[in-house]
């Protein structure tokens, strides 16, 4: 089977703007979840995991004049998107040839809640429901950069952008594309926050996941997105790949709307059908970037999958939500691009806060020093209705 490349990724989230600051803060164990600063509710009693930067500051970092229509999530996908199309030597007339799949269910849910608030003039209201969109996000992320072959976007809720990341690489294989750029953006909304609030699963204090002690999740938002493209035109671009993705797979148990079930079915399946597609075995898996949300519900169904699979050889585990919090339908391409940076630095990206171990759960790595070289890494997405999702990332060459 012909390999699929990564050639390209950009990321921002709570623990950096950029793969650099992103690396520092995963080796040295930096958590980006604070008390909030940029979203503006009542209840100031839950910490998140913001990205650092006013849409303001955004605006300048990206040299471009304000606009009532520029969402946080469109203003964050770009500062992601540019990362990745510079990395891949993505510029000019070539995109007219790539095709762009992003993944929000937030979209422009920001505008609206500003405008509506404060009842404003008939253009005003317009902009900000024109722009409310999922898609209208996918399209304004998109637009400084220039015309893509195509533009498509995912919501599938926490499993969003892993799956852009699959019909992507769908694409790719079945000859409808030669390069693809796939992740998600998600920016903070008082409805986003208010909505998991009411599910009661939201922690009062930094996360612990596959801690006995977890008490449910932090938000976050963020943005990440990879170039992928086929052998052929890596070759004809001259470009060096970052890794392969050997293997994917999705699985939908609908076992509830939005429990995950305690064997972890879905989990499991996901994770069998990437581990196949990638014709590796169990034990050909050094880490696994676990979904890991720190929810009672998440970390024992997932702890279950992963037993189920692998056995009584477990490699390393942890969840980097601790670091960045929920980024919901961009946390599976923002936690793909930290299983690069894993990939190509040699190291495990810590479970900071985990204490206590779970009964009968996982018990996650807490140092960075992996015991053998990393070729192939699992990451996990798990979206509500159980839509779940897994990823393997590889060495070149492994």
């Amino acid at each position: 089977m012909d390999p699929i490349y990564i050639t390209g990724a950009g990321v921002v989230s709570a623990i950096g703007v950029g793969k650099e600051e992103t690396l520092t803060s995963l080796r040295e164990g930096l958590t980006g979840i604070s008390k909030m600063k940029y979203l503006h509710s009542i209840h100031e009693e839950l910490p998140v995991g913001e990205v650092k930067l006013s849409n303001e500051e955004m605006l300048e970092l990206l040299g471009v004049a304000y606009e009532p229509r520029l969402s946080r999530t469109a203003l964050i996908g770009r500062l992601a998107l540019r990362e990745a199309l510079r990395e891949a030597s993505l510029e000019g007339d070539i995109l007219n040839e790539v095709h762009f799949i992003s993944a929000t269910t937030v979209g422009g849910m920001d505008r609206r809640e500003l405008y509506h608030a404060d009842e404003p003039h008939c253009d005003s209201m317009f902009a900000s429901i024109a722009t409310h969109q999922c898609a209208t996000s996918t399209e304004m992320t998109a637009e400084p950069f220039g015309e893509f072959a195509s533009l498509s976007t995912l919501s599938t809720a926490c499993s969003s952008a892993t799956n852009a990341i699959i019909t992507g690489a769908n694409m790719l294989r079945c000859g409808l594309a030669d390069i693809v750029v796939v992740g998600g953006s998600e920016c903070l909304s008082k409805f986003h926050l208010n909505g998991f609030n009411a599910l009661m699963i939201l922690d009062h204090h930094q996360c612990r996941p596959f801690d006995k002690d977890r008490a449910g999740l932090n938000l976050g938002e963020g943005a990440a997105y990879l170039v992928m493209e086929t052998s052929a035109s890596v070759k004809k671009r001259g470009v060096t790949p970052l890794c392969v993705l050997s293997g994917y797979g999705n699985a939908c148990d609908a076992f509830h709307q939005t429990a995950s079930s305690p064997e972890g079915e879905g989990a499991f399946l996901a994770m069998q059908e990437a581990l196949n597609v990638a014709g590796l075995n169990p034990d050909d898996i050094q880490y696994i970037n676990a979904h890991g949300t720190g929810t009672v519900n998440n970390d024992e169904s997932e702890s279950q999958a992963i037993k189920r699979l692998f056995g009584d050889k477990i490699p390393a585990v942890s969840s980097t939500k601790s670091f960045t919090g929920h980024t919901t339908s961009a946390s599976g391409s923002i936690e793909a691009v930290f299983c690069i940076l894993a990939l190509q630095n040699q190291f495990l990206p810590p479970n900071i806060n985990w204490q206590t171990p779970m009964d009968n759960g996982i018990v996650p790595v807490t140092d960075t020093c992996p015991p053998s070289e990393i070729k192939h890494i699992l990451s996990n997405a798990f979206g509500f209705g159980g839509n779940d999702s897994s990823i393997i990332l590889s060495k070149t060459g492994s």
